[in-house]
């Protein structure tokens, strides 16, 4: 189990020096290390707050298109690639969908540092993030002020306004994977009621590990038991749980002078669960917008709105995936081995997953800016 990094008891001190930066950045994970990268060419105080060290909590499989891992610089962490899905339904044992690009599971603490020394001159500070009250932010060290500040902590959206969302009864997937030691050639998926009735079970194999899990697009459905059942038939054994609730609808990007990407915004594709290339792709964009804003090329106005607009244009593609999410249930039997059979046709393969693909493209990602040297802090506001 990973070992919580936040300040406690003694060691439980205030920050060591002022509590206030141009940008601060609440997550440390995907979408906050994009922003940060993003930022480097600034010359501006970026801070990124985390109640976790960079890299120690991993919440998902791990696993994104090869070439999103690469644009970005970060394909050193990558553990092993593939070219297709294997996918098994209760009446169509083994169906192989063929992929126009390929998918990669990686190491996540690597990712992480790999993505963190692309952030320039950034720092980073162990503290949980409690609350937000206008351009302050507390944590369990004390409180950090910026004109600048985003959300990337996740599916609680700990800086929005009104209460913090709450399962069963948000918009949330939620799954539960272990990781056995094991080897596998293939990236597997089972859609089969035996497991779950609304999603999937999966087996993401990384060199030297399986990641094997179920998850669940209803908040209500336990995911333990249908996640054993699974372990054992593809009979491995149940080390290191993991689980995590997903987003799975897409919620507004700016709110209330706050700027959010990741989970946090709903930044999860709701029909595979897909949510880290579009926290890569969502962070970059914001990164982007904040970068015009510290070189006083825009206000944090224009900024809001423009990083707002371009959320929401998605949201036809997101609600596109949801609807076909929320189908699931009524597809097995007759109607899902017809769809199985139908994608192990290259061609039809190959259109859906590559339109897929540029919901958030690769080419999206590009070298990370050229370092800076500080500069006098300016009034974003």
């Amino acid at each position: 189990m990973p070992v919580r990094a936040t300040k406690r008891g003694a060691a439980r001190v205030p920050f060591e020096r002022g509590a206030d930066a141009d940008v601060l950045v609440c997550g440390a994970s995907f979408a906050g290390l994009a922003v940060a990268r993003e930022l480097r060419a600034t010359g501006a105080r970026v801070l990124v707050l985390d109640r976790y060290e960079i890299g120690e909590r991993q919440t998902s499989a791990c696993a994104a298109p090869t070439e999103w891992l690469r644009n970005l610089g970060v394909e050193a962490s990558i553990r092993q690639t593939f070219g297709s899905l294997l996918v098994h339904t209760p009446r169509v044992a083994r169906a192989r969908w063929a992929l126009p690009w390929t998918f990669s599971t990686f190491d996540y603490p690597q990712l992480c540092a790999l993505l963190w020394a692309q952030s320039g001159a950034a720092e980073f500070e162990t503290a949980k993030v409690s609350v937000r009250t206008n351009s302050v932010v507390s944590t369990d060290r004390g409180d950090v002020t910026a004109p600048l500040i985003v959300d990337a902590l996740g599916w609680r959206r700990v800086l929005g306004a009104g209460d913090n969302v709450q399962p069963p009864e948000a918009p949330l997937s939620r799954g539960l994977e272990v990781h056995p030691s094991g080897v596998g050639e293939d990236l597997e998926l089972w859609i089969d009621p035996r497991y779950v009735d609304a999603g999937y079970g999966w087996s993401f194999p990384a060199r030297d590990e399986l990641r094997i899990g179920v998850g669940s697009f209803d908040p209500h459905d336990p995911v333990k038991q249908p996640t054993l059942r699974l372990v054992e038939d593809v009979e491995q054994q149940p080390h290191g749980y993991q689980g995590n609730w997903i987003p799975h609808r897409l919620r507004p990007a700016t709110e209330d002078g706050v700027f959010f990407a990741g989970d946090s915004a709903g930044h999860c594709l709701p029909l595979t669960a897909e949510g880290i290339r579009t926290a890569f792709y969502f962070g970059i964009a914001l990164g982007r917008e904040l970068r015009a804003v510290v070189e006083g090329r825009q206000d944090k106005a224009a900024a809001l709105e423009r990083y707002g607009r371009f959320s929401a244009s998605h949201r036809w593609k997101f609600e596109s995936m949801y609807l076909a999410q929320q189908s699931i249930r009524c597809l097995h039997g007759r109607p899902l081995d017809h769809l199985t059979r139908v994608f192990t046709r290259p061609r039809v393969a190959h259109w859906a997953f590559q339109h897929y693909l540029e919901i958030a493209p690769p080419s999206f990602a590009v070298p990370a800016p050229p370092t800076a040297m500080p500069v006098a802090r300016r009034d974003a506001a």
